[in-house]
């Protein structure tokens, strides 16, 4: 199994002005079809720096694809780059120059001289027509290593890479293998206590298993390599049965499915309307509680309690939690439920008992929020009031 290293450039990267979802796409991609990520990478738009990052990347990977530094302007350094990082001059092409101007005309304009930059490439370099942007690709390969140069637009970068980048590769090297992975989603367990259970197949080789924390949820990730998506699948299968047993109603769901939406779904399933209280002064902290659509009702309180005129009356109606109560609050209404947000004396802007960063907080107090109803929707079968 090849392996490939992925450079991402531009200095907006860097900033934090715009986000890297290249990476992501293209390392999903190549795993899909028999490629081993090694390592990624982002690299600001300075010639030598991506010089040097593509001279060590040759050094332990098959394969690099860089995406971005394409473009007609002086700070896309990418063509210049690649021509250094092999130690040669790049040359004018004038077919993809007319190629260039054919699709500013496709577009009713005309290129700028600038724009003939982009019809420039490392001598020796393999073309790569882009048929949907101005920006033509490249490969360049040598002593059975190729770099591939893709433009940093997402949609241009994957148009080029299922239609004509995996084609290539797949001309190059052998891509028998897959690699697939299953992502089960925690929530209502720390990481530390999730790590516990499943401490013993974290040792595994293949399937892998790994944990990334999140505010307020857990994934559990389970990788194999095989050399079809099947037989990968028959290894990944008893790995999942036995993290499903051992962490139980904790997980909520898997790969794409969202926390909110589970719990939508169940409050759907058994026609529950939830009204909000939050104590004043959680307004903030509460941001991300606020915005959620499964709430009827939304209201302000002072102090800790939730107007409950037939409180003692009711057989199972307060689950009392951290930061949750969810309370039942008239008999004659069993489908109608009262969740209070409280503070019960946290200080929470400086707490990060939900793991990273304090303005993570909103986000990990709504996921505790959310992973709590869910979990006595289930164990109540959705009879949350039943007397």
């Amino acid at each position: 199994m090849p392996s490939a290293q992925i450079i991402a450039i531009g200095t907006e990267l860097l900033l934090g002005v715009t986000q890297d979802t290249n990476t992501a796409f293209i390392a999903r991609t190549l795993n899909q079809h028999g490629v081993d990520i090694f390592k990624t990478a982002i690299i600001g738009d300075n010639q030598a720096r991506i010089a040097r990052e593509i001279q060590n990347a040759l050094q332990s990977a098959d394969i690099i694809i860089t995406t971005g530094g394409l473009g007609p302007t002086v700070d896309d350094p990418t063509r210049q780059a690649v021509a250094t990082a092999f130690g040669v001059e790049i040359e004018y092409h004038p077919e993809l120059w007319e190629q260039i101007i054919a699709r500013f005309r496709g577009y009713n304009r005309q290129p700028s001289e600038n724009n003939k930059r982009q019809a420039y490439l490392p001598q020796g370099a393999l073309a790569i027509e882009n048929p949907v942007g101005t920006a033509p690709a490249f490969a360049y390969e040598k002593d059975g290593k190729i770099v591939i140069s893709l433009p940093g637009v997402p949609s241009e970068m994957k148009t080029l890479l299922l239609d004509y980048v995996l084609p290539l590769l797949q001309s190059r090297y052998d891509l028998a293998g897959i690699t697939l992975s299953r992502t089960l989603h925690t929530a209502g367990m720390g990481e530390s206590n999730v790590d516990e259970l499943v401490a013993d197949l974290e040792a595994f080789s293949n399937p892998t298993v790994g944990l990334a924390a999140h505010p307020g949820q857990v994934d559990v990730r389970i990788t194999a390599k095989a050399a079809s998506a099947e037989l990968a699948q028959r290894l990944i299968q008893p790995v999942e049965a036995k993290v499903r047993r051992l962490l139980g109603i904790k997980i909520y769901g898997s790969d794409g499915e969202t926390l909110d939406d589970v719990v939508a779904a169940l409050l759907s399933q058994h026609s529950l309307a939830f009204d909000l209280f939050i104590d004043q002064g959680l307004e903030e902290v509460a941001g991300e509680i606020i915005n959620l659509p499964i709430f009827t009702s939304l209201k302000f309180i002072s102090g800790h309690g939730v107007p409950a005129p037939t409180l003692e009356t009711l057989y199972n109606d307060k689950k009392e939690h951290n930061y949750v109560s969810i309370t039942c609050p008239d008999a004659s209404q069993p489908k109608v439920v009262d969740v209070l947000v409280h503070m019960d004396g946290v200080n929470y802007p400086s707490q990060r008992s939900f793991g990273g960063h304090p303005a993570l907080i909103p986000l990990g107090l709504k996921n505790y929020l959310l992973g709590t109803l869910r979990e006595t929707i289930i164990q109540t079968k959705g009879d949350i009031c039943k007397k």
